[in-house]
């Protein structure tokens, strides 16, 4: 039997706010455990919630970039469950009236087509705290720290067909939300996840299969793996003819394979009940406008201005549009050294393998904007070769400087533009490889390539390649 995966991913964004959803609280990553957290994130008796504007206004900024209406009127619940990291022993969340209605993302398939994936709804909610279970001797330990911090739960329809479209799908919600500067876009911190619900049916049948839910995934890698794994798991399940449970399951990327968690809630095990502290929230046509008219340059417009203005190939334009700081480095570099495509070049070749090896965020780079301009503009007026380029980009990562004629001048490395110096040194090779020159003019014109290799070893790498060839094929052709 031909089988037909069904996937609807639910992410989860932190908001990159100051403060927690009802708290003032701080959402500063990486504090000490309990450190920040205060009498609201702990549930003490008598304290109540105030909501912050800020993720409202975050949330806001989703919607529209999404096509979505946003809810004028929208409500905050209790979904009440129990859990050690969940102090009220509720979670204020949105249940029937979300702030973001039905939207879509555009996502590239393999084939080069345009899938359009439906985004059922995002709404706000609170994050629960931590447990943690490592030293502490058969105990968890609990961290409220992350208690209260807002969440976006952006929820898509089951338009998924494969894991690589779900990949694509989180991959463009990913760069969306740092695109708007609402979430920092860190996986390995957590501020960013997934939760995927998997099912398969017969290939044609319209009604869709029992699905597993995989809870709380990380990693773009992990998340194509274990919905692979769970495909395989419950299509091997009905063929032997079992059949599907409902359930929240855990993805183990050690072993590669999904296990069971606990039976999945349906919403009305969480009794879910408009929060009688916090009243509905209003949101005005005025307030709308004005988030609008603050939206930056999404991806896909700025996609378009990137061929149309640089004159860049629709993959270099991808690629550089995919990070919001990649493409703002970008074109810093074009438009100050007037060298497009060369820029291009050096940011998706030379700076990028750098920060893949050493395992850094663009952010991160030792060489600004400022000081890979400095280096393209000596490519194009020739003071330095390509070749000579790639010494100087090195020795600016390692701080040998902090500019590129800094270390052309230290380093001795302008390039040999007098045809003079080039003539003499081309004059001595020729005279010291007769057997060469004699193989060159018989009509193998492969030894080309030993003169260019032996005069650019003489002028230590420094001579200009484009006179090195002319003068040579005027000198081998006499």
């Amino acid at each position: 039997m031909e089988w037909e995966t069904v996937i609807g991913l639910e992410i989860h964004a932190q908001l990159s706010t100051r403060s927690k959803l009802f708290s003032g609280s701080s959402t500063e990553y990486g504090q000490e455990p309990n450190t920040q957290a205060n009498v609201v994130d702990l549930a003490m008796p008598g304290v109540l919630p105030v909501l912050n504007r800020e993720a409202v206004r975050m949330a806001t900024m989703f919607g529209l970039a999404i096509d979505a209406p946003i809810g004028r009127g929208n409500v905050f619940a209790r979904k009440n469950y129990f859990y050690p990291d969940l102090p009220q022993g509720y979670q204020i969340s949105q249940f029937d009236k979300p702030i973001v209605e039905l939207g879509h993302i555009d996502i590239t398939l393999e084939s080069g087509e345009t899938k359009r994936i439906g985004v059922t709804r995002a709404h706000l909610e609170q994050d629960a705290g931590k447990s943690l279970h490592k030293d502490y001797a058969g105990m968890t330990g609990i961290d409220l720290n992350r208690s209260g911090t807002p969440l976006l739960e952006i929820v898509s329809e089951p338009d998924m067909r494969s894991a690589k479209e779900a990949v694509a799908y989180m991959k463009k919600i990913h760069e969306l939300v740092q695109y708007l500067g609402i979430n920092d876009g860190n996986l390995q911190e957590g501020s960013f996840r997934c939760d995927a619900n998997v099912s398969v049916r017969p290939k044609g049948q319209k009604e869709f299969g029992t699905r597993a839910e995989l809870k709380n995934i990380n990693s773009f890698r992990f998340v194509e793996r274990a919905i692979n794994y769970e495909v395989e798991r419950q299509i091997d399940l009905l063929e032997e003819g079992g059949e599907v449970v409902q359930e929240t399951r855990l993805y183990d990327p050690d072993k590669n394979e999904t296990r069971s968690m606990r039976s999945k809630e349906e919403a009305n095990d969480y009794r879910y009940f408009p929060d009688p502290d916090l009243l509905p929230v209003e949101i005005t046509d005025e307030f709308i406008e004005e988030v609008r008219a603050a939206l930056p340059e999404l991806p896909a417009a700025k996609y378009q201005r990137f061929i149309e203005k640089y004159e860049l190939s629709d993959y270099d334009a991808g690629v550089l549009t995919a990070s919001r700081a990649v493409a703002d480095y970008f074109e810093s570099v074009a438009t100050g050294s007037g060298e497009y495509k060369l820029s291009a070049n050096w940011v998706i070749g030379e700076l990028s393998s750098h920060l893949n090896n050493d395992d850094l965020d663009i952010s991160q780079s030792p060489l600004n904007a400022d000081m890979l301009t400095g280096l393209i503009q000596r490519i194009a007026d020739k003071t330095i070769s390509g070749k000579i380029a790639k010494e100087v980009f090195q020795a600016l990562w390692d701080g040998e400087g902090k500019t590129a004629d800094e270390i052309i001048e230290n380093k001795g490395l302008k390039q040999i533009t007098d045809s003079g110096a080039i003539e003499a040194m081309i004059d001595e090779i020729i005279a010291n490889n007769a057997a060469q020159v004699e193989q060159y003019r018989s009509g193998k014109e492969k030894v080309f390539g030993f003169f260019v290799g032996q005069v650019m070893k003489a002028s230590k790498g420094k001579a200009n390649p484009a006179q090195v060839n002319e003068i040579l094929k005027q000198k081998l052709s006499a």
